[in-house]
């Protein structure tokens, strides 16, 4: 293999590998943040860039001189629709940073549009481009034509255009982050728009005359492109998302080292591998593996430690801290798991058959474990009977037992708050008294048991400050976020003046209800946003939780009937509202009360909810009212 046919394989890998980015990058866009106008604008550019250096790549190996030249005809898809995609992107850029189109611009873009779309269909034609040429030229590129130079116009004008803008848009960004980002943008999106336009139309000459210097020309603009669009990728990625900086890079380059990167070196390895010739080229399948095993474990070793030293900062300890919260999360599955394997111990040391351990909650029991079968009551009898037998004299340890028809029961109460019932832990009676050894282990093994149970208390108490949290934090990225590029109408905008929706309002107050005793869309509401909510924030010490749940519950009792409660017709929907969410009944047990058939029961819920987020409604109208009278009267 000579130094120009090394040079031309070089380019042919560098191509592939530009397609395998930009591919890569456009799912990115895709999968995070599509509902974003600028994010969107990118998709469309890498879309072109995918489809150039797919023709480009596929062009440059396939011998068929029919096929070369259809894939050059693919690749010119992506260059027509380039300029414009140029052109939305820096009108996507200008309207992020608060200067959007009056309607000029809009038609502008959609002109370019248009004007892509007739250059598409010239292409069957030969119009646009001419027939493959391959004598006297250095690469296969199609012929030039007339309307060549028509498009060369339009693409070189829609540039100019776009750089315009784009520069209109990095003088309106005000933030220093902003300002760097936008420039990582603009500097990126140099890479396609120069590494994308087929020069063999106008210089096959000095190509052929110039081999070396033409190739090596090629290779570096194919890596400058394969840098470049990975730094627009990171500029694009912080517009239209409410996460933190940190977040938006550690998620970004996992994304390229896993895919672009891990794609791109096993694919140059395998193709130098082959091409090196027998017998190193059997081992093809072998590299190819290998490389692709070896990259993943790479990743995996050592990402936790640049994240550590290069996103993180000050806060790396805490951060690592809350990283690893979720390997050490201790769940309801892992908790029945452990109280199992405590009551089996528990059945081997007293020579029992059966045992269980019960949790409480508001409701009742929140779940039971039980080892050996459960035999002489239901889960409703020990909910609602236990807390009246449980006192005895007898004690183990810390712990008090009594005796509870076939069992014994010993409660198991919070150190900290001694009115708390955890839960308890039940023992068939083994119908003999303790004795030394038997009684030790036997109160290790409580102990066991009420450690999990107050474990698992703690880490709720942590997730409830946590949900408690959310909704604020979120509101403050997402205002960090978009003061990016738009600082002055993004922060000085109230966010008080939106006008609500009934059926919008309705769905906000179904998902509520549905967690009303905790759960995302309880602690991220929409109903956050209401200033009769945020009224209640203040009486509830800013825990939005509370705030929300009084609420709802406040619109609940304003739809109960006067007097005493019934279970007749005109009392229907404030019964389903408060046995199936206040309470939190099981919806068979409702309906069975209620005497309706659960799809009637449905039915009847979805009216309370109406009635429900009706209600809401008013009580909000009044809280802007009474606002703006008090804004009023102080003014």
């Amino acid at each position: 293999m000579n130094i120009l046919s090394a040079i031309q394989t070089i380019n042919q890998l560098l191509e592939a590998g530009i397609s395998i980015t930009a591919f890569s990058l456009l799912l990115y866009a895709l999968t995070f943040n599509l509902k974003d106008k600028v994010a969107r604008s990118f998709a469309f550019i890498m879309a072109c860039v995918v489809v150039v250096f797919v023709g480009e790549s596929v062009a440059g190996v396939v011998s068929s001189l029919t096929w070369i030249e259809r894939w050059y005809q693919i690749q010119w898809i992506g260059i027509i629709f380039l300029p414009s995609a140029y052109v939305l992107l820096s009108d996507a850029m200008l309207a992020t940073t608060g200067r959007p189109s009056r309607g000029r611009r809009t038609k502008l873009v959609k002109a370019t549009f248009v004007i892509s779309g007739i250059f598409l269909l010239s292409i069957p034609f030969s119009l646009l481009v001419g027939p493959l040429v391959t004598d006297n030229s250095v690469a296969p590129h199609l012929e030039r034509t007339n309307l060549t130079w028509v498009f060369s116009a339009f693409y070189i004008l829609s540039m100019i255009w776009s750089w315009a803008n784009f520069q209109r848009a990095y003088h309106r960004t005000k933030t220093r982050s902003g300002r760097r980002r936008m420039g990582y943008l603009i500097g990126g999106a140099l890479a396609p728009a120069l590494g994308s336009f087929p020069y063999l139309l106008f210089g096959s000459a000095f190509a052929l005359l110039h081999p070396y210097v033409f190739w090596i020309v090629a290779v570096s603009s194919n890596i400058l492109v394969s840098g470049l669009i990975i730094i627009m990728a990171y500029a694009v990625a912080f517009f239209g998302v409410p996460w933190p900086d940190r977040v938006v890079k550690r998620r970004l380059i996992k994304w390229v080292m896993r895919g672009p990167i891990t794609v791109s070196t096993v694919l140059a390895l395998t193709t130098l591998t082959r091409r090196v010739g027998e017998p190193i080229a059997f081992f093809a399948p072998v590299v190819m593996a290998g490389t692709f095993l070896l990259m993943q474990y790479a990743i995996t070793m050592f990402s936790p430690m640049w994240e550590r030293w290069f996103l993180f900062g000050e806060e790396k300890n805490k951060l690592t801290l809350l990283q690893n919260l979720e390997a050490r999360l201790f769940t309801t599955d892992d908790l029945k798991q452990f109280l199992e394997s405590v009551l089996a111990a528990i059945c081997d040391r007293l020579q029992v058959q059966r045992a269980f351990t019960a949790s409480f909650s508001i409701h009742g029991v929140d779940f039971l474990v039980s080892v050996g079968g459960l035999v002489g009551f239901k889960e409703e009898e020990l909910s609602k009977s236990i807390l009246e037998v449980a006192t005895t004299e007898d004690k183990i340890g810390q712990f008090e037992l009594f005796s509870w028809g076939e069992y014994w029961i010993i409660p198991l109460f919070s150190e900290a708050e001694p009115d708390d019932l955890l839960g308890l832990v039940g023992v068939e009676n083994p119908g003999e008294d303790f004795h030394g050894d038997q009684k030790e282990a036997f109160q290790i093994l409580i102990q066991r048991a009420y450690q999990a149970l107050e474990d698992r208390k703690f880490q709720q108490q942590v997730f409830t400050s946590i949900e408690d949290l959310t909704p604020q934090m979120n509101r403050i990225q997402s205002l960090r976020a978009a003061a990016r590029y738009d600082g002055t109408s993004v922060l000085s905008t109230s966010t008080d003046n939106f006008t609500l929706d009934e059926g919008t309002l309705t769905e906000w107050v179904k998902n509520a209800l549905s967690d009303y005793w905790g759960g995302p869309h309880l602690s991220e509401s929409p109903l956050l946003q209401l200033e009769v909510v945020q009224n209640a924030l203040e009486e509830h010490d800013g825990i939005s939780v509370k705030a929300v749940r009084s609420i709802l519950r406040e619109a609940i009792d304003k739809i109960r009937p006067e007097g005493t409660r019934r279970f007749t017709l005109d009392w229907v929907l404030y019964n389903i509202l408060e046995m199936k969410f206040l309470k939190g009944q099981k919806v068979r047990d409702v309906a069975k009360r209620l005497a309706m058939s659960e799809a009637n029961l449905y039915r009847k819920q979805k009216v309370a909810i109406e009635v429900v987020a009706k209600t809401i409604l008013e009580m909000e109208k009044q809280a802007r009212e009474e606002s703006k009278e008090s804004s009023s009267g102080n003014s």
